[in-house]
C-alpha cells in the first residue's frame, strides 16, 4: 500500500506539479483510507475496494462528526487516486465513478472592513525594529496584492523587483505570475529590507521573509501574525490570511475593479474561482442599482 501511495505522490509532484502543501494533504486522506481499511475491511491493498466500501468510510467519518465539507475534501484526494490507478491500469473501474458530493452549507467568508485594514495599518503600533517593520509589511502586502500564505512564505528576495515595482509569485502547480506593487507597499518594502540586512544570521537568506533568527517562515507563524493584530480591531470570528486574501478581492470588486482582473490578480485558473468573492459586493451593487435605475427616481 505504501508503495502504490508513493508512486501517487510522485504522479502528482512530476506531472501535476501540486505543491507540497497539497500533496502531504491528499496523502494523509489517502493513509486514513487505508487504515479504515485495514481496520474495518482487512483490506492490505486499494484495488479490492467497491464503492460500499467507501460508502461505509463516508458513514464513519459522518459518525465521528467530521463535517460534509472535509468528507467532500477527502472523497476528492480518493477519486484523484483511483483515476490515477486507472490511468496506470492497476484497476478497471474506479469505485468513486458513480458517487455525488455530499450537500454541504456554504459558509459566508466575511472580509475585512476599510475601516478594520486602516485601523490595522494606519493606527496600531507596531514594535520598533525587524518584528514590527516585518509585520506590518506582511499584512499590507496580503492586503495589497491578495497573494496566498504559502506563496508569501516561499517569496524570494530576487523576485522582488523595486526597479519595475513587481513581485513575481510562484503559485499553485508552481504557475507563475506577476503582481505590481503600490507606491506604500514599495516604501515598507525598503524599510523592511534595511532591517532585514542587521540581522545577526541569514540561514534562509534566498527567502525574502524571516523570522528574527533568520529562518524562513512557518504557515502557523503566518496565521498568528494575522490573527494578534486583527484582534485588536475586528471581532470577526475567522481572522487568517485567507480572509486578507478574501478582503483584496472585495474591495477591488467593490470598488469598479473587472473580475477578469481581479482573476489574474489572483492567479485563479478560472473565473468560477474568483465569482466566489463576488457574493460580498451584492449590497454595494444593490445601492448602486437603486440609485441609478430610472424606475427608483423620485
Amino acid at each position: 500500500m505504501e508503495e502504490i501511495l508513493k508512486k501517487f505522490t510522485d504522479y502528482l509532484s512530476l506531472e501535476k506539479k501540486y505543491s507540497s502543501h497539497t500533496i502531504l494533504a491528499y496523502q494523509k486522506d489517502i493513509e486514513s483510507f487505508g487504515v479504515f481499511l485495514k481496520k474495518e475491511f482487512d483490506l492490505n491493498n486499494y484495488i479490492e475496494v467497491n464503492y460500499s466500501v467507501v460508502r461505509s468510510w463516508i458513514v464513519y467519518l459522518s459518525d465521528n462528526n467530521i463535517e460534509n465539507t472535509s468528507i467532500n475534501r477527502k472523497i476528492s484526494s480518493l477519486k484523484s487516486f483511483y483515476k490515477f490507478l486507472l490511468k496506470t491500469k492497476q484497476v478497471e473501474q474506479s469505485p468513486l465513478s458513480k458517487h455525488k458530493a455530499l450537500k454541504s452549507a456554504k459558509k459566508v467568508q466575511i472580509p475585512f472592513s476599510e475601516k478594520e485594514l486602516d485601523a490595522v495599518l494606519n493606527m496600531l503600533q507596531f514594535p520598533e525594529g525587524f518584528e514590527g517593520v516585518r509585520d506590518r509589511l506582511i499584512i499590507d502586502l496580503f492586503y495589497s496584492t491578495g497573494i496566498r500564505r504559502s506563496e508569501l512564505i516561499n517569496l524570494k528576495v530576487q523576485n522582488v523587483d523595486l526597479y519595475s515595482k513587481t513581485i513575481k509569485v510562484i503559485g499553485k502547480r508552481n504557475k507563475e505570475r506577476i503582481i505590481p506593487m503600490l507606491e506604500n507597499l514599495i516604501y515598507q518594502v525598503e524599510k523592511y529590507n534595511i532591517e532585514r540586512q542587521r540581522l545577526n544570521a541569514l540561514v534562509d537568506d534566498e527567502y525574502f521573509f524571516l523570522m528574527l533568527k533568520g529562518v524562513k517562515l512557518n504557515d502557523s507563524f503566518v496565521y498568528k501574525i494575522i490573527n494578534h493584530y486583527f484582534s485588536n480591531v475586528s471581532e470577526k470570528v475567522k481572522k487568517s490570511p485567507h480572509v486578507l486574501r478574501h478582503t483584496f478581492a472585495t474591495h477591488l470588486l467593490n470598488n469598479g475593479a473587472d473580475i477578469n482582473s481581479v482573476k489574474e490578480l489572483l492567479g485563479h485558473s478560472s473565473l468560477a474561482a474568483t465569482q466566489v468573492y463576488t457574493h460580498s459586493s451584492l449590497e454595494q451593487l444593490k445601492s448602486i442599482y437603486q440609485n441609478a435605475h430610472p424606475r427608483n427616481r423620485k
